[in-house]
């Protein structure tokens, strides 16, 4: 992001909006807009947006398994077989 270029009143997005698309299509740079000078939205690329959303889901999945693997070697948990004799207990 480029915060001399990617920060505009969202006035001039109103006015200007296909330049301010084409810009962030062009870019794939994030576009925010500002009310009364303050951050407020934030407009993006769909397929960008996407990618951003994919990278996050990949960084909680693989925080979830370290989670995982830690909990596994401090003891913590139920044994794979115990947990699915538990679960098919529960389901009759």
């Amino acid at each position: 992001m480029d915060i001399t270029k990617d920060i505009t009143p969202l006035t001039e997005f109103k006015r200007d909006s296909a330049r301010l698309i084409a810009q962030i299509k062009a870019t794939g740079r994030p576009q925010i807009l500002t009310v009364n000078g303050k951050p407020s939205l934030v407009v993006m690329d769909a397929a960008a947006w996407q990618e951003m959303q994919d990278r996050l889901d990949y960084a909680e999945t693989v925080a979830g398994i370290r989670k995982g693997l830690t909990q596994a070697r401090a003891g913590e948990g139920t044994d794979a077989g115990q947990f699915f004799d538990n679960l098919a207990k529960s389901t009759c």
